[in-house]
């Protein structure tokens, strides 16, 4: 008859080294957790070093403030001397006022009288007349009048109607073309008329007046 092993005998075979393996792994833990407390306050301490040594760096190297300069004593002056002013009588006398010279005289110039021409009357009551009448006045026409080369020669007839003024003594003015033929015509109808003696003045109100003459002056070629 063969002897089987119990496998409760087997377990109690392997139990004492699994008991050291966990003391083991425990001693472990802790010793690294001892290791790194101290490695940690190592460091914390170095840093607490420096920053101490830090601090004391910068307060040895800030400068020390300097006094301000002493200021200088006020002394107190004396005010200048005023001078004295004394006041003078105005003794300055006023200029006597020098009369202004009369103006001079102003020359007189020989004196010109303006002549006021009467009205010119249209209808008056007594027409002017050419000495010794109509008739006279169409022969003294025909035998002044010059007719012109120009006109001559363009065959220019026709019948020129002037007016004009005769004044009071009879001479003539203003004179002017109410209807022409053309102008070398009506050139010889004023230069005629012009060159006409005195005539007889017309009267109105019983006396000499200058009244206004029309005249037709006729140009033809035989």
């Amino acid at each position: 008859m063969e002897l089987k092993k119990s496998e409760e005998a087997n377990i109690e075979k392997l139990r004492a080294p699994i008991v050291s393996i966990g003391f083991l792994f425990i001693g472990s833990l802790v010793l690294a957790s001892f290791s790194y407390t101290a490695a940690t306050e190592s460091a914390s301490e170095d840093k607490g070093e420096k920053k101490s040594a830090e601090i004391n760096y910068t307060q040895v190297a800030q400068k020390p403030d300097t006094p301000p300069p002493p200021t200088p004593p006020q002394v107190d002056a004396p005010p200048p001397p005023q001078e004295e002013i004394i006041e003078e009588e105005n003794t300055e006398t006023e200029p006597e006022a020098v009369a202004a010279p009369p103006p001079p005289p102003i020359p007189k110039g020989p004196e010109t009288k303006v002549e006021v021409k009467e009205e010119v009357i249209e209808f008056p009551d007594v027409e002017a007349q050419f000495p010794g009448g109509a008739a006279e006045l169409q022969k003294w026409i025909a035998e002044n009048v010059q007719y012109p080369q120009t006109s001559i020669e363009m065959d220019e007839q026709g019948r020129v109607y002037l007016s004009f003024v005769v004044e009071s003594d009879g001479s003539i003015s203003n004179i002017a073309i109410e209807r022409g033929v053309s102008p070398d015509l009506d050139r010889e109808a004023k230069r005629l008329v012009r060159s006409m003696p005195k005539w007889t003045p017309g009267e109105a109100g019983g006396r000499k007046a200058r009244t206004r003459c029309r005249l037709p002056i006729n140009f033809t070629l035989n």
